[in-house]
């Protein structure tokens, strides 16, 4: 018996069990679970209904993370509010920053709409540009592949898994990306409002304008100067509509509706923000068919 416990004790951790990887986001989760396959757990943090922005560090939160053998996170400090918390009081270094079971996808990324200067008088601002980086497609495939150098880096007895489960997901996305192309290939220079600008990127991949945000300044709810101001732009633009995520009341949207006649789209941001966007294929078909 003592000589099976030994042996038990230097085995690799993925013969022992599965690998439980803790993810910020349910996009993380998703291409997580597509490239880990078998092999892995995936422990989702936040639920995709959620303000990305805010999520409230419960304790049960603490204790996914505590029980965590690696941890993935989007960056961009779109966490910065409630990741730390709960890393810190997990106190588990395998999802300490500077581990190797650590991956922060940011610094994977080319962000956009990087601020010259941050001053907190100009909203809650990122420092690191625009986190909300992939709801451009494309950046989905670069996710997989930084997800799946990463399973391989902390299991390499499963690399050639991991690599094969990658391959088949960019063959059917690549594919996938083309479809959503034709189908928003007539819609390039449309003009559109947006709540917050969380489809920078979305918008960016699709040649949409945003001309305004309801928000004065990021995090900032509207005032009634601004709304008249947005309303008065919308009058003079003419956009198409006004885009706006699931997780803000659409009171000043449908008030500046009333007013103009502009129509609103909800643009879920992330799996489950609607009950009908259960993958990530149903995300990018709902928000490439929702302007129309």
């Amino acid at each position: 018996m003592k000589k099976l416990l030994t042996l038990l004790t230097f085995l690799p951790l993925t013969l022992l069990a599965h690998l439980n990887i803790a993810v910020s986001y349910p996009y993380i989760g998703a291409l997580t679970k597509t490239i880990g396959g078998e092999h892995i757990t995936t422990t989702v943090l936040a639920k995709g209904n959620w303000d990305p922005h805010f999520i409230v560090p419960r304790p049960s939160l603490i204790a996914n993370v505590r029980n965590a053998d690696a941890l993935i996170m989007n960056g961009g400090q779109l966490e910065i509010g409630w990741l730390p918390p709960l890393i810190n009081r997990a106190a588990n270094p395998k999802i300490a920053p500077d581990s190797k079971t650590f991956l922060n996808l940011s610094h994977h990324i080319e962000l956009i709409n990087k601020p010259k200067v941050v001053d907190r008088k100009d909203g809650d601002i990122h420092p690191d540009g625009n986190p909300h980086f992939h709801l451009d497609p494309q950046n989905i495939l670069l996710l997989a592949g930084v997800i799946k150098d990463f399973l391989t880096s902390i299991d390499i007895e499963h690399k050639a898994i991991y690599e094969k489960n990658y391959g088949e997901f960019a063959t059917m996305w690549k594919a996938k990306i083309f479809e959503w192309s034709q189908k928003m290939a007539d819609k390039k220079g449309l003009k559109v409002i947006q709540f917050h600008d969380n489809l920078a990127y979305f918008n960016k991949a699709y040649s949409l304008v945003n001309i305004g945000t309801i928000e004065p300044l990021p995090g900032i709810p509207p005032s009634s100067k601004h709304t008249i101001e947005i309303i008065e732009l919308i009058k003079n633009e003419k956009p198409f509509c006004i885009l706006h995520d699931v997780y803000h009341s659409t009171k000043t949207a449908e008030f500046i509706s009333g007013k103009t006649g502009i129509k609103i789209v909800l643009m879920p941001h992330d799996i489950e923000a609607l009950e009908n966007i259960t993958d990530l294929v149903a995300l990018f078909n709902h928000l490439t068919g929702a302007i129309k």
